[in-house]
C-alpha cells in the first residue's frame, strides 16, 4: 500500500479564516451606507413636513417635522419665514457601526411658499 502525501491539507480552512474579516468589513460598509442613505431621507422628509405645516398653518412646523422622523433619531429643526416663503432646515446626527468612522450629520433644507392666511390674506 502506498501512502499519499497531503501537503495542502487544511489550506482551504486557512484561506477562509483569512477572508472572513474582509467579508465582514464589506458587509458592515454596506449596512453603514444604507443607514446613511436612510437618515438623509429622514432629514428630507422632516424638512419638507416642517416647511409645509408652517407655511399652511403659521405654526407647528417644528413639532410636525420631529413627528415625521423615526423614533430613534433626534432631529434639530429650525424654521424661518417671511411674507413670501417658509424655510425649514434639519440636521440629524448619523451613528456609526464601523469603528473609527465619524459620518457628518445629515442636513436638509426645504422651502415652501407662505400660504398662511394671516400673512397673505384671505
Amino acid at each position: 500500500m502506498k501512502r499519499r502525501m497531503h501537503s495542502d491539507r487544511g489550506q482551504v480552512a486557512i484561506e477562509y479564516i483569512g477572508f472572513v474579516p474582509i467579508l465582514l468589513f464589506v458587509a458592515l460598509c454596506g449596512i453603514q451606507l444604507g443607514w446613511v442613505a436612510y437618515v438623509h431621507e429622514q432629514a428630507d422628509t422632516a424638512a419638507r413636513t416642517a416647511a409645509r405645516v408652517e407655511a399652511r398653518q403659521g405654526s407647528g412646523g417644528v413639532a410636525a417635522g420631529k413627528a415625521a422622523v423615526r423614533g430613534g433619531l433626534t432631529a434639530d429643526i429650525t424654521v424661518t419665514k417671511n411674507t413670501d416663503a417658509v424655510t425649514a432646515s434639519v440636521s440629524i446626527s448619523i451613528n456609526s457601526i464601523i469603528p473609527g468612522l465619524d459620518p457628518k450629520p445629515a442636513k436638509a433644507t426645504a422651502v415652501m411658499p407662505n400660504d398662511d392666511p394671516k400673512v397673505t390674506g384671505p
